[in-house]
């Protein structure tokens, strides 16, 4: 994962006024990879090396999305929303196709691209994903740490309420990154600390929320108001090749949102790991970023 490298940080400006703040990373005319953050989280999260994307011909372009880091606050945005900003920025930067990648609060604004944009998404993967809030047959809290339970419950049914309680806990990020990790670990799996013990991993957590709170809670508020209403988009309507994957230990989006959403995308290739939990998802994305770039057409035992 990239350690100590600075951030190159760039601004698309969109019709009406809002801004996108948006990190170009890898080969410059490499096959092209937009990267969906989790939440909250920046455009400068984790992500593999410049040097180990050069090498294998990827350019990745990750944003952040409206709210956090920079990027104009986009108020009632829907999951589906997230579209029209890939759109604009894949267009400014030239890119006719391209794929996807989304973990965690970012898997299903990945999915939305997948959804939406059928011509121009060419394969999406999604790490630790959510599953719709209204799923049918899945207990959608079941196996979720109390805090994640608390702070959806709250999306759900009082806006003020999640509201007060994200700019709280943000104005505590702000003044010490290193907060909200402390409170992550307190839920976290053993398979999870074990990850987040990686000193270049912390420092790359830390970083990713020190810039995407830097502006205030919105962008957090957004993802799980967004997180828990309709999503604007169809599953069923993803054509291109999906490859899903979740550690089975996961408590902060249990495994079984990603195993629903295995029985409802068409195709999708669905890996389980055992022995890993959510942020595994960190120690999975460069190989994944690989089969995104391939070149070559996915074959039935890819």
């Amino acid at each position: 994962m990239q350690d100590g490298e600075a951030a190159l940080l760039e601004v698309l400006d969109l019709p009406g006024g809002r801004r996108i703040v948006y990190e170009d990373s890898g080969k410059r005319g490499g096959r092209p990879v937009f990267l969906h953050h989790g939440t909250p989280g920046s455009g400068d999260g984790p992500k593999p090396r410049h040097s180990m994307l050069y090498r294998h011909g990827v350019r990745l372009i990750s944003y952040c999305r409206p709210g956090y880091g920079g990027s104009t606050r986009r108020r009632g945005r829907t999951v589906a929303d997230a579209v029209r900003d890939v759109e604009a920025l894949a267009d400014a930067l030239g890119l006719d196709t391209f794929a996807v990648l989304g973990r965690s609060g970012g898997g299903p604004h990945a999915l939305a691209c997948a959804a939406l944009l059928p011509g121009r998404v060419t394969r999406v993967a999604a790490l630790v994903s959510l599953a719709p809030h209204d799923a049918i047959g899945l207990d959608w809290y079941n196996d979720m740490v109390p805090s994640n339970q608390r702070a959806y419950r709250a999306a759900a049914i009082d806006e003020e309420l999640i509201t007060e309680q994200l700019r709280l806990r943000a104005d505590r990020v702000r003044a010490d990154p290193a907060h909200l990790l402390r409170t992550l670990r307190e839920e976290m799996p053993p398979a999870d600390l074990r990850v987040v013990e990686d000193i270049a991993i912390e420092r790359l957590l830390l970083r990713t929320y020190a810039l995407g709170l830097g502006d205030g809670p919105y962008g957090w508020i957004d993802d799980l108001l967004a997180l828990r209403a309709d999503w604007g988009f169809r599953l069923d309507a993803i054509t291109a090749p999906v490859r899903l994957w979740h550690g089975a230990d996961d408590r902060f989006a249990p495994v079984s949102h990603t195993r629903w959403l295995a029985e409802h995308i068409p195709g999708a290739q669905v890996e389980v790991e055992h022995g890993a939990a959510h942020f595994g998802a960190l120690r999975v994305m460069p190989r994944m970023i690989r089969w995104l770039a391939d070149r070559e057409p996915p074959s039935a035992a890819a």
